[in-house]
């Protein structure tokens, strides 16, 4: 008979989590495994909500395992490490992104690119090499392998950065891939919400000219003022879209719902890129014509291995950049769930989960 949560490791541990598809959240116990001799054990401080973590509590990618304990945006201080951990010590100020583990020997591993490793284990409702399922940072403790513990920096602030552990790094990434950091380039956002938001403040520091792609005219404010952006277009605006035709090097397309991309190709130069990192429930069209006319293209990016992982948090700790967040005590997160169904977050919900998460 299979062991129950609060049983198959030896450590107990606390959190929130949904118990099936109705997503709704309450306190939940479980149990971490012991901290192997190269694991890290540390204390969750915060942890960013993601809107995937939504999407997961209600099973709507048919992935989720339950109960699932959602989070993989953990920053935390470490309490113990393994005897042959050499990454960090006791004190540290760590974080954990998406994965947890990978198989560590494929070629997308040797290449750190353990996100796109086929055995990648992700931080929670995944099965882990042990057969037991893994939990997120909803909870008052992780124990990782040291392997995908990133070392946060001095004096960057744990609470408003712990988002860049995913929306940093998935807008981050592709930027760097696919040449988007070169100054002087013109690049456009699609979407200004978490993602968008932190993608506008990564592409302005690589010092290109930011041309935010919103369907609603009352961002405009805020992308420019706030965030940076040169320029400011409303897709449902026929007009400013045809003015702007041909004007940018690349897009990074940040919006999960589904929308025509046939407007944005157009925005394009020829040889320029249309990046979708956003995940949309239903297939989105694809025009062909007007990629073979201008040689251009349309790829995806997920997340980053854990080399590019670090690489962009000592990045955003250098050019100060951090999400836009709002802080919430974990028994909000059936509220916060619900507004981020609505869309009704600037721009990254927080858990501070020290000081809100009691045991029960």
């Amino acid at each position: 008979m299979a062991k129950s949560p609060e049983t198959e490791h030896p450590i107990v541990a606390y959190g929130w989590g949904a118990k099936d598809t109705s997503g709704v959240f309450s306190p939940l116990k479980f149990s971490r495994r012991a901290t192997g001799e190269n694991d890290v054990q540390f204390k969750v401080l915060y942890c960013g909500v993601c809107h995937s973590d939504l999407h997961m509590a209600k099973n709507e990618w048919g992935l989720s395992h339950y109960p699932i304990v959602p989070g993989h945006e953990i920053v935390g201080e470490v309490t113990e490490v393994g005897a042959k951990v050499k990454k960090v010590n006791v004190g540290d100020k760590v974080g954990v992104g998406c994965l947890v583990g990978s198989c560590r020997d494929c070629g997308q591993c040797k290449s750190d690119l353990e996100n796109y490793c086929p055995k990648q284990v992700q931080t929670y409702s995944w099965v882990y090499t042990d057969g037991t399922i893994t939990y997120g940072g909803y909870s008052n403790l992780m124990v990782a392998d040291e392997h995908f513990i990133i070392r946060w920096p001095d004096n960057f602030p744990l609470d408003i950065g712990a988002p860049l552990l995913c929306a940093g790094v998935t807008t981050y990434s592709p930027l760097r891939h696919f040449g988007l950091d070169k100054p002087g380039l013109s690049v456009g956002i699609v979407g200004l919400g978490g993602l968008g938001h932190v993608a506008v403040k990564f592409a302005k520091a690589f010092g290109t000219k930011v041309t935010v792609i919103s369907t609603s005219l009352s961002k405009k404010k805020e992308a420019i003022e706030n965030f940076g952006a040169d320029e400011f277009l409303v897709s449902r605006d026929q007009e400013q879209m045809q003015a702007a035709a041909g004007t940018l090097d690349g897009i990074l397309d940040t919006v999960s719902a589904v929308h025509p991309i046939m407007p944005l190709i157009n925005l394009l130069k020829p040889n320029g890129k249309l990046i979708l990192v956003g995940a949309p429930e239903k297939p989105l069209e694809l025009p062909v014509f007007p990629l073979i006319t201008g040689r251009k293209s349309i790829s995806g990016s997920a997340i980053g291995g854990i080399k590019e992982t670090q690489e962009m948090i000592d990045f955003a700790a250098k050019h100060n950049i951090l999400p836009d967040v709002e802080m919430i005590p974990i028994d909000y997160l059936n509220t916060a769930m619900d507004r981020l169904a609505k869309s009704d977050v600037k721009y990254r919900f927080v858990i501070d989960v020290e000081k809100s998460l009691k045991p029960e």
